[in-house]
């Protein structure tokens, strides 16, 4: 189904009226002409159209209009001998809306209830690049919805040591596929508040950064850096370092230790999963060839596709957070 068709059947199941007569449910035509009677057995609807019979014959989950509107109303009031069901209207439950610092976040769970009053079928997540030593450790993710109005949302998600906090980052593709998923949520859901679940660390959440903590062992802890919603977290750790001196690498999500490497060693180039990561979303942002080159160049100093993993990383997290 098409989306001019998947709109127009949304659109006229909004206008169907559900009636209960006598504990019995029934669903008007559009011209108000025929009623259809719902029945549920054995833990499905059943509707008494022609669509329904047709359908039902080649796809066992097939719902026609009028069971996708009955699905989506409650009792209210009576008419004439008959109880006219109210269109159900979907609200995401303050329950599930967090205020840290002033700043509101949406949990995972509030995104997920709110999907399901909106006809969330199911949600399939694939993994488009693993985390190695190869490509920086950077996950990447791509979540799909698909409605029982025969919609689909998909985003991207990605995790890297300089994107997560410490203790995040032994579950880079976990957090890839938490950031893919919220992200499509909130595509689906209309939601605008960030998800709480997708940020790193609480420092991120709170916009402030955190002073460097010696560990037990010694080890200077890297500080947690926020990113403001029009600037690309980069890694400052390699940068001013003096002739000679070791470069920090990413961070091994195993033991928490930053690799090293030499100054004369040239950066890992972005991989095939970060650039289509970087098309998809120039494309879904509506983001020209032109105006990608030049925020490629205003940010790191090079063309888009010279960009290196640790840049690419950071270059997919803002055209994430562009309009």
């Amino acid at each position: 189904m098409i989306a001019g068709e998947v709109q127009e059947r949304n659109s006229e199941v909004q206008r169907l009226k559900v009636l209960r007569v006598q504990g019995s449910y029934f669903v008007e035509s559009l011209e108000g002409r025929v009623l259809y009677k719902i029945q549920l057995e054995d833990g499905r609807y059943l509707c008494s159209c022609e669509d329904y019979a047709t359908g039902i014959k080649s796809d066992a989950t097939f719902y026609c209009q009028h069971i996708l509107a009955f699905s989506n109303c409650v009792a209210k009031g009576e008419v004439e001998a008959a109880e006219i069901l109210e269109r159900r209207k979907p609200k995401l439950d303050e329950r599930f809306i967090k205020t840290i610092d002033g700043k509101d976040f949406v949990l995972y769970s509030g995104l997920l209830d709110l999907a399901h009053q909106k006809g969330l079928l199911k949600m399939e997540v694939e993994p488009l690049q693993y985390p190695t030593r190869e490509n920086g450790y950077f996950a990447i993710c791509r979540a799909t919805a698909f409605s029982k109005f025969g919609e689909i949302f998909s985003d991207i998600g990605d995790a890297n040591p300089t994107n997560c906090d410490a203790k995040v980052a032994k579950h880079l593709l976990r957090m890839a596929s938490t950031r893919a998923k919220a992200r499509t949520l909130r595509d689906m859901d209309d939601i605008g508040m960030t998800c709480l679940e997708e940020l790193g660390d609480l420092d991120e959440a709170l916009g402030e950064g955190t002073q460097s903590e010696k560990s037990p062992k010694g080890n200077a802890r890297r500080s947690s850096k926020s990113s403001s919603p029009q600037t690309p977290r980069v890694d400052q750790r390699n940068q001013a370092k003096r002739p000679g001196e070791r470069l920090e690498g990413p961070a091994d999500p195993k033991t928490g230790e930053l690799e090293e490497t030499q100054p004369d060693q040239a950066p890992s180039p972005m991989s095939s999963a970060q650039k289509n990561a970087i098309s998809n979303l120039s494309r879904r942002r509506g983001i020209s060839n032109e105006e990608l080159s030049k925020m490629a160049m205003e940010n790191y100093g090079v063309e888009v596709e010279n960009l290196s993993t640790v840049n690419a990383s950071a270059f997919i997290r803002l055209l994430q957070q562009s309009a």
